[in-house]
């Protein structure tokens, strides 16, 4: 199947409607259908807002990615309604084929 794989760059201190941001794209992506999606923590990173890294005393600061595989249209819908909420965060969006192991007819697009 063509997909979309689409992550999203945040901070685990990072909140959005009372709860921790990445749980709540989790809940969002879910919400715009899409049939899964994975929270990932990171030892380190830098972008837009500088250096990020997990350190014992400043675990609120480690950086986070969260993945959503999904059909393009899923995608944009989640996207679209991330904007809504006033979030601004910087992702990435990379077109992927999702094929199952095991499975004997998985010709390419």
């Amino acid at each position: 199947m063509n997909a979309v794989l689409v992550r999203f760059y945040l901070k685990q201190s990072s909140r959005h409607a009372g709860i921790p941001l990445y749980e709540w794209l989790l809940q969002e992506a879910k919400r715009q259908g899409a049939a899964g999606a994975t929270a990932f923590h990171a030892l380190a990173g830098f972008g837009r807002h500088g250096w990020h890294e997990a350190h014992f005393f400043e675990l609120a600061e480690q950086p986070v990615a969260v993945e959503v595989i999904a059909e393009p249209a899923i995608i944009a819908r989640l996207v679209a309604a991330i904007g809504a909420a006033g979030l601004e965060l910087p992702y990435l969006d990379v077109p992927v084929t999702m094929r199952i192991t095991g499975q004997t007819d998985q010709s390419a697009p």
